[in-house]
């Protein structure tokens, strides 16, 4: 799931997952963080998911993906378009 926030100038994207799945540690990685799966782990939050939150440039497209333990990549099926192999999020 994908929250979006508008800021001045900028757009405030939280990529939001289930706490447990898939299970292990998963980061959001894209263009934004240069693809670095260390850059914005995802966090537990109270309400039983987890996530990462990113300021983005207002009115840009990015590609995204989530990186899970055992180098399992997979994609968010609600981004706003996929260009094969990737998500994309329009701010």
């Amino acid at each position: 799931m994908l929250e979006r926030k508008k800021l001045k100038g900028r757009t405030q994207v939280t990529f939001v997952l289930p706490a447990e799945t898939p299970a292990g540690p998963v980061s959001v990685v894209g263009d934004f963080n240069h693809w670095n799966p260390a850059a914005h782990p995802l966090e537990p939050r109270g309400d039983g998911t987890r996530a990462a939150t990113v300021a983005l440039p207002a009115h840009s497209a990015h590609s995204f993906r989530y990186l899970a333990a055992g180098d399992y990549w997979f994609d968010d099926e609600q981004a706003d378009a996929h260009d094969g192999t990737n998500g994309r999020i329009h701010t």
